[in-house]
């Protein structure tokens, strides 16, 4: 009868140790939530090719490829992601830069080029989305050296 007792008692005192520690231990080692910070975002477009005419003939192409941080708080808002604009910008202000010219190189202002383009997507967009956009690859190919 003794041993009896004695094992009912380790099974009740094995139960109620355990029942204590989930329910009193539980939040002891539980992850607190942290905020989702919403900053900003990294976007990498697709290579963009302009073609570079002068005297009426294509003399080759500029190949760029361009990052953009946005707010991404203000991405997930807006009806259409910024990123077509970003490449539609770059590509016209590249095609229509004449002080972009490969046969007579010179320092190009890349800086105000980026600035430019950044402020002519929001002012497209309507909010002040894009932060920054950043110069990842840019090359020119000329056209002798293009495969046909």
């Amino acid at each position: 009868m003794r041993v009896l007792v004695t094992g009912l008692w380790i099974c009740a005192v094995t139960i109620l140790s355990c029942y204590g520690a989930v329910t009193w231990g539980g939040g002891l080692f539980a992850r607190t939530p942290e905020p989702y910070l919403e900053g900003l975002q990294y976007q990498k477009l697709a290579p963009i090719t302009v073609p570079m005419i002068a005297d009426g003939k294509v003399q080759g192409y500029v190949v760029v490829v361009l990052v953009f941080t946005a707010d991404a708080r203000l991405m997930h808002t807006l009806p259409v992601p910024p990123n077509p604009f970003v490449v539609d910008e770059a590509f016209r202000q590249i095609y229509a830069d004449p002080g972009l010219d490969f046969r007579r190189l010179a320092r190009y202002d890349v800086t105000r080029r980026l600035a430019e383009i950044r402020a002519r997507v929001n002012e497209r967009l309507g909010a002040e989305v894009v932060k920054d956009v950043l110069v990842d690859e840019m090359n020119f190919v000329a056209k002798r050296e293009v495969r046909s």
